[in-house]
């Protein structure tokens, strides 16, 4: 049987959205701030040389720029404000998140409820800033090694890290308040417009390649739909579950006996989401990038890692693949799904799975399933990020459209239509209240002569 819910969920129509105005101003409130992110972009940092400027990139871009322009929206190569992009703050929260899971002190800040989740987002903001502050130090120094600072000294390097600390702290602040008054997960959201926003300028350049006869139209078609299988395969895999059985015994409350039910626990086959790619892919860069730092100091130890774990180079793939696999099984279990608190919740909503004796036998028993089920998708994760590598490398196609940038595209999508759709079933569950109130009121209206004539 199909609940209301389910039923009313299944009619909701995106005509509602103009009779929601509570959505509907959370839609604007969110399109204004992304659209104050990106103008942000265009604000250059100050005391650059704007004519050298993508000279040097073109050179750096490969070390300073593969991980960070793709949740820059090109902020990067026009060194604007917001050049270091959120990804600080995701690396902090990231390793919070890490340390919550093993350290015993910051675990039991996690169990304390709102103050301590305050706390831990007070520790990832002072992470956040220390992280920036040490990025935008290199920039600064590979800027001036790059002779594209107008006047070099230490004026010009406390001006660039000023600069792009506080841009990195003001969309930290952008994405809270997204996430606060708007519509989806606001780093998310801005993590997703950088990467939208420079679909098309690469697409351009992709399709001039095959008008200058670079790329053969047959291959052209073939990347083209290679990626929108990739993104149909994404869209497959974030949305299968592993439906686990739960079963919920009789109660009685009072003098009232309440009959038992069945349910099901969800385990998403990608637990873990993206993270797993974006930590290996920072590590297979901070190599190249501290090269770019360095300048032309690099020595043989630097030169011999960069020839054999290169973008592309077969150690490269090994390794990326290898690291997208491991982080995706310490992740899971150790902060996205852990089988003992999974066990313990179970335990005390008095539920139990079918044939599984509650308390640890529970957490065995989900901790093998949950093993079995990362097998799939950590390797589809894998296979995900290091196919569009391999074109690359071995067609030499110049997209810009990786595994990474799939995956943030579809899971943000996915979950900001759901949320939408949530606030407008919400929508409709109030105006069927007001419906049946004002009912209501009628009724006792009409009620009210014939009582008066009884008496």
């Amino acid at each position: 049987m199909v609940s209301a819910a389910e039923q009313m969920a299944a009619n909701t129509s995106w005509a509602a959205l103009g009779k929601a105005s509570d959505l509907r101003n959370r839609i604007l409130f969110t399109l204004g701030l992304l659209i104050v992110y990106r103008l942000g972009t265009f604000i250059p940092v100050p005391g650059i040389d704007g004519l050298a400027l993508r000279e040097f990139m073109e050179q750096a871009g490969q070390g300073i720029g593969g991980m960070v322009s793709m949740f820059t929206g090109g902020a990067l190569g026009r060194m604007g404000i917001f050049a270091l992009g959120i990804m600080p703050y995701i690396s902090a929260a990231i390793i919070v998140q890490l340390m919550a899971a093993m350290v015993p002190s910051m675990e039991a800040l996690k169990k304390e409820g709102e103050q301590g989740r305050k706390k831990l987002n007070q520790y990832t903001r002072y992470g956040t800033v220390a992280l920036a502050t040490v990025q935008a130090y290199g920039l600064a120094i590979s800027l001036e090694a790059g002779d594209l600072a107008t006047d070099p000294g230490l004026f010009f390097r406390l001006s660039v890290l000023i600069t792009l600390v506080g841009g990195t702290m003001f969309l930290m602040w952008l994405g809270e308040q997204i996430t606060a008054r708007g519509v989806g997960n606001g780093i998310s959201l801005i993590i997703f417009v950088g990467i939208i926003a420079e679909l098309p300028s690469a697409l351009a350049q992709f399709l001039a390649s095959g008008r200058s006869g670079a790329l053969s139209p047959a291959l052209i078609i073939g990347v083209i739909l290679m990626v929108v299988v990739a993104i149909t395969f994404v869209v497959f895999m974030e949305r299968s579950l592993r439906k686990v059985s739960i079963q919920y015994p009789r109660q009685q409350r009072g003098q009232k006996i309440y009959d038992g039910g069945s349910s099901h626990l969800p385990i998403k086959v990608n637990p873990a989401g993206v993270i797993p790619a974006i930590f290996a892919s920072s590590l297979l860069l901070l190599p190249i990038t501290i090269s770019t730092f360095s300048g032309d100091s690099t020595g043989p130890v630097m030169a011999t890692i960069l020839a054999y774990f290169g973008p592309g180079q077969p150690l490269y793939l090994i390794f990326f693949a290898v690291m997208i696999i491991f982080f995706t099984y310490f992740y899971t279990l150790n902060v996205s799904f852990k089988p003992d608190d999974v066990a313990d919740n179970l335990k005390k909503q008095n539920g139990f799975i079918p044939g599984i004796r509650p308390g640890q036998k529970t957490s065995e028993y989900l901790e093998r399933v949950v093993n079995r089920v990362l097998v799939l998708g950590s390797g589809y994760m894998a296979l995900v990020c290091v196919l569009p590598e391999i074109v690359r490398a071995e067609l030499g196609v110049p997209f810009f459209f990786g595994g990474t940038s799939i995956l943030i595209v579809v899971s943000v999508t996915m979950d900001t239509i759901q949320q939408v759709q949530s606030h407008l079933l919400a929508h409709q569950y109030e105006r069927l209240i007001e419906k049946s109130q004002l009912r209501g009121k009628r009724n006792k209206s009409k009620s009210r002569p014939k009582q008066m004539l009884r008496r």
